[in-house]
This record gives structure tokens, C-alpha cells and sequence, in this order.
């Protein structure tokens, strides 16, 4: 069994925190909250996909 990685599953976390408060502002019909809550998304999915194209040079 393989060791669990904190840093990646704490970002797993945050992404779908994320895409949970798209469809909060949407029913709240907040532009800002759903502009904010996709530039969210992206941003923290495409930090966890450069972190591990990072650890896969790394070794």
C-alpha cells in the first residue's frame, strides 16, 4: 500500500471546495462568487498538476 501525500489530497480537497461554491453562486446568482470560484478551480488544479510534473523530474 502506498503512502498517502497530504500536499495532494489537501488540493483534491480545495478543488472540489471549489466547484461546490460554483453551484453556491450560481443559486445565489453572484457573478463575482462564480467568476472568483472558477478562477479558483483552475488555479488550484493547475498548481497540483505542476507539482507533480515537478516531482516526476525530481526522480
Amino acid at each position: 500500500m502506498k503512502n498517502i501525500n497530504f500536499l495532494f489530497l489537501g488540493l483534491a480537497i480545495a478543488t472540489v471546495i471549489a466547484l461546490m461554491l460554483i453551484g453556491v453562486a450560481i443559486a445565489d446568482r453572484s457573478l463575482l462568487g462564480i467568476i472568483l470560484s472558477i478562477t479558483a478551480t483552475v488555479l488550484i488544479t493547475g498548481l497540483g498538476f505542476s507539482l507533480k510534473k515537478k516531482m516526476r523530474k525530481a526522480l
